[in-house]
């Protein structure tokens, strides 16, 4: 799909726009409901389907199929992210007032730094295609990963800063409680991050370790930057509004680590056949129709397995601790 300079400056400029608007509606700290989050939710769903559709009337079928696979894809690894961002926002006990401000600075930092690996991966794509062969050994990598780690089933699952945060804090200082909405302070007359800024960091920067699949497996889908671009701006912006909906129900999708490394196995295949068929060889070729279904049904099965493996689960320790033999801390829970 071609794309002029015009198009690029119109796209940013409306997201940007988009961002402004949804700054200055939360820009008064206050707790989220469920209705505003799913309200909400439901606005950048409708935005990225008319996106969609507009793609589809202005630029065909094809470009249309692989923003929706790409958008559908990006959506449902951005949810993993949402169980490390319980685990930021817990250790660094931000008031729930709060929260929503934290996700909307974290999520555009993360934004900013995922274009910078879509310009990069779009270059170094188009310069080396054995890169391909990389992502797609990557991908399927990274899914045997998330099935061993869904196995290991560890229930102790800690945040743990990376060394860019720990040095950003030596070096600046941080205050010792939260300064309202206020990034930095002035302390013993020395210029200090508040904890506000520190978590928003952490939100960013975490979210560079998730793009090192998500991008290599949107770039299986369609090796359009634009497309990539997009299609992580909408599954990104949606996501703070994503964290209060779902947050209640994130321990209940037991199964939502099974589901993903299928998809990014199967993503992984993708690139790997497209790879060879760069190379001259002969191989079957897997079209993005294909792609969407088995990522729609992929999401489905996992959605509707963990809702039944959950009350299942919760049926058993009710029926437990009705007969006295659930453990304490089951019985408290």
């Amino acid at each position: 799909m071609e794309v002029s300079t015009t198009l690029w400056v119109l796209t940013i400029v409306g997201l940007a726009a988009l961002i402004a608007v949804d700054f200055f509606i939360g820009r008064k700290p206050h707790d989220v409901s469920i209705k505003e989050a799913g309200i909400w939710t439901g606005v950048w769903i409708a935005l990225a389907g008319l996106f969609g559709l507009g793609l589809f009337f202005f630029g065909g079928g094809e470009p249309a199929g692989e923003f929706f696979a790409g958008f559908i894809t990006e959506k449902s690894l951005s949810v993993d992210n949402l169980f490390v961002f319980v685990l930021i926002m817990a250790k660094f006990a931000v008031p729930s007032q709060y929260q929503q401000r934290v996700l909307l600075i974290g999520v555009l930092i993360a934004l900013v730094l995922r274009a910078i690996f879509i310009a990069a991966g779009a270059a170094i794509l188009a310069s080396f295609a054995w890169v391909f062969y990389i992502f797609g050994a990557f991908l399927i990598y990274t899914a045997w990963k998330l099935i061993q780690e869904a196995r290991a089933d560890e229930e102790d699952e800690e945040f743990e800063e990376n060394k860019l945060l720990k040095a950003a804090e030596r070096r600046f200082g941080v205050a010792d409680r939260y300064h309202g909405t206020k990034l930095w302070i002035e302390e013993n007359g020395k210029r200090v991050m508040t904890p506000m800024l520190v978590v928003m960091l952490a939100i960013g920067t975490t979210d560079v370790l998730f793009a090192l699949d998500s991008i290599p497996a949107i770039f299986g889908l369609t090796q359009d930057p634009y497309i990539v671009f997009t299609a992580n701006a909408f599954a990104l912006m949606g996501l703070r509004q994503l964290y209060f909906l779902i947050g209640g129900l994130l321990k209940k999708l037991v199964h939502l680590s099974y589901g993903l490394s299928v998809i990014l196995g199967f993503i992984g295949v993708k690139l790997v056949l497209h790879a060879l068929h760069e190379s001259g060889v002969h191989v079957p070729e897997i079209s993005i129709p294909v792609s969407l279904g088995v990522i729609c049904s992929v999401l489905i099965v996992t959605t509707i397995t963990s809702l039944r493996a959950s009350r299942k689960q919760a049926e058993a320790e009710a029926a437990a601790a009705e007969s006295g033999d659930a453990p304490k801390d089951s019985v408290e829970a």
